[in-house]
């Protein structure tokens, strides 16, 4: 069985399906999405069916992001749709043809079932960031949705296990790799990279958000 872990997609589904198709996960696969499939890039529909879609050939453990965080809340209140709009909301409202009274039932029970973290016997999964000192089950919604690595880099977390986060992008499309952590968010939506990234063999794949690809050999480099 294989774990790859998939970093911030914000909307760029064409990378989505083009790394989904280099991978060809299979039923004893097991891919965690880290969160913030919406916003930003161009279609945040698409990203959610994808993801949904993916769920029928493998295992999909989806984890909270705050951009679905921020959408969840502008469709609960008025009050907030400003903000997020501001954040790139307004490329998801599009995306469902300009209004979320047109989002899909099943794509709202899909955001409010995903996970604020997910661990392994080896592994940590969080959106953003984490305190070292506690447990996945006491971490604040403002430390692992929110607090970007530029903030405070944490230290080994108590239990051992290496820490693979998204959230903060790494312009250069690298993975940022410090030993005990790991952030694979290497800004699609900008021009960079979306990366998945095996967390046993580190092989690594990347698409670019017209959907090029390039693989990274076992050490996590990637090459053209």
């Amino acid at each position: 069985m294989r774990t790859i872990a998939i970093g911030d997609i914000h909307g760029c589904a064409l990378a989505l399906e083009s790394v989904l198709n280099a991978i060809q996960p299979g039923v004893d696969d097991r891919l965690i999405f880290l969160g913030d499939y919406v916003d930003r890039g161009p279609d945040s529909r698409a990203v959610l069916e994808l993801i949904m879609e993916t769920a029928y050939r493998c295992r999909v453990v989806p984890l909270l992001g705050n951009h679905e965080l921020m959408l969840l809340a502008a469709f609960e209140s008025v009050d907030f749709m400003p903000f997020w709009l501001q954040c790139g909301g307004q490329e998801t409202v599009d995306s469902y043809g300009g209004n979320l009274d047109q989002v899909p039932a099943e794509h709202w029970e899909f955001l409010n079932q995903c996970r604020r973290f997910f661990e392994t016997d080896s592994h940590l999964f969080f959106h953003a960031n984490y305190d070292p000192t506690l447990s996945p089950a006491e971490q604040s919604d403002m430390l692992t949705l929110w607090q970007h690595l530029s903030q405070s880099v944490p230290g080994p977390h108590q239990s051992g296990k290496t820490v693979i986060v998204g959230h903060t992008p790494q312009r250069t499309g690298e993975i940022l790799d410090l030993g005990h952590l790991l952030c694979i968010d290497t800004a699609c939506f900008a021009g960079g990279w979306l990366t998945a990234f095996d967390v046993n063999s580190k092989q690594v794949w990347q698409t670019n958000r017209r959907g090029e690809l390039r693989q990274g050999d076992a050490n996590g480099s990637p090459t053209s």
